[in-house]
C-alpha cells in the first residue's frame, strides 16, 4: 500500500526586499553638503594640479617657447633641459647630498624617536611626564631663534658647513614631532603581549624590536613619511648652517640656480630641475600612501 506524499507546501518567499539593507535617503542638508564639498575639492584639485602640469610641460620647452606660447605643448620633446640641469647646474650632486643627509637623518631620528616614545609610554618613571613635555616644547620653539645658537654649537664642534653637522641638526629638528606622534601608538598597544614575550624569554630590547615595534608599524610609516617631506623641503637650516657649495642640498642648489644667472635664467632647465626635485617625493608618497591612509584611519578610530 502506497502512502500518499503529503502535499508540498509552497515555499514561503522571504521578504528579500525587507531583509536587504535599505539606503536611507539623504536629507536636503546632507545633499547640499555633499555637492558643496565635491565642488570645493574639485576646485582645489585644479588649483594644485594645473601648476604642476604647466611646470612639467615647460620643462620640455626652451625659454623662448615658454614666453611666446606659455600654454602650448612643446614643439620638440627632448631631454636636453634635464641633461643640462643634471650636469651643468650640478643638480645631480645636490640630489646626492640631499639623499645622504635626509636618509641618514631619517634613520637616526626614527631609531631614537621610537625608542624614546616607547620608553616614555611603557615605562613611566618619576618625572617622565616632565621629560615628555620638555620634548614637546621643541615643537613650539621657533626655528629661526635657534639658528644663532646652532651656528656656534656646530662651529665649536667642527661640524659647521659639513654634511654630518646638517644630519645632526635635522635629527634634532625632527625628534620632538616623532616622539609626539609615536607616543600614543605605543601607549595604546596591549601590555599583555609584552608580558607574554617576556614570559617566553625575550628581553627588553628584543620585546621592543621584534614584538612591539612591528605592532606600531602604521604609525612608524606615517611619521617616516612626514619627516621625509619636512626634511627634503627644508631650506632655512641648510642656508644658515651649510655655506660650503660642495655640500649644498637640493633646496640650496635650486635657489643658487635661479639667482646666479640674474636675468638670463634658462627657464627650461630651471623647470626641469624642479621636476627632478619633485620626483623623489612623489615616488615616496605613491609607494607608501596605503600605509599612510591606514595609519590615519587607525588614529581616527582610537
Amino acid at each position: 500500500m502506497s502512502v500518499a506524499n503529503p502535499p508540498r507546501t509552497p515555499r514561503t518567499q522571504a521578504p528579500e526586499a525587507a531583509a536587504a539593507p535599505t539606503a536611507s535617503p539623504l536629507s536636503t542638508g546632507d545633499r547640499t553638503v555633499t555637492v558643496v564639498s565635491h565642488v570645493v575639492l574639485t576646485l582645489w584639485s585644479i588649483i594644485v594640479i594645473l601648476p604642476l602640469v604647466w611646470v612639467f610641460l615647460s620643462s620640455w620647452k626652451t625659454t623662448g617657447e615658454i614666453f611666446s606660447s606659455p600654454l602650448a605643448l612643446p614643439q620638440h620633446w627632448s631631454f636636453d633641459n634635464y641633461i643640462g640641469a643634471w650636469n651643468d647646474s650640478h643638480i645631480g650632486r645636490y640630489m646626492l647630498n640631499s639623499v645622504i643627509v635626509v636618509t641618514s637623518a631619517l634613520v637616526l631620528v626614527m631609531v631614537l624617536g621610537s625608542a624614546a616614545a616607547y620608553s616614555l609610554a611603557r615605562y613611566p618613571f618619576p618625572g617622565s611626564g616632565i621629560v615628555y613635555y620638555l620634548i614637546l616644547a621643541g615643537l613650539t620653539f621657533p626655528i629661526f631663534l635657534a639658528i644663532v645658537p646652532l651656528f656656534f654649537v656646530l662651529k665649536n664642534t667642527g661640524l659647521l658647513n659639513t654634511l654630518p653637522g646638517l644630519i645632526a641638526t635635522y635629527v634634532a629638528f625632527a625628534f620632538p614631532f616623532t616622539v609626539f606622534f609615536l607616543f600614543p601608538f605605543f601607549r595604546a598597544l596591549p601590555q599583555e603581549i609584552a608580558e607574554a614575550a617576556e614570559l617566553d624569554g625575550a628581553g627588553e630590547w628584543r620585546t621592543f624590536a621584534q614584538v612591539m615595534l612591528p605592532m606600531a608599524r602604521p604609525g612608524i610609516v606615517a611619521i617616516a613619511i612626514f619627516n621625509f617631506l619636512g626634511l627634503w623641503n627644508q631650506f632655512l637650516l641648510p642656508v644658515a648652517l651649510n655655506t660650503n657649495e660642495d655640500n649644498y642640498v637640493l633646496s640650496q642648489g635650486m635657489a643658487r640656480f635661479a639667482s646666479q644667472a640674474g636675468y638670463a635664467v634658462d627657464f627650461g632647465q630651471l623647470f626641469a630641475a624642479v621636476v627632478i626635485t619633485i620626483v623623489p617625493v612623489l615616488v615616496v608618497y605613491i609607494f607608501s600612501q596605503r600605509q599612510l591612509q591606514g595609519s590615519l584611519s587607525q588614529g581616527t578610530l582610537k
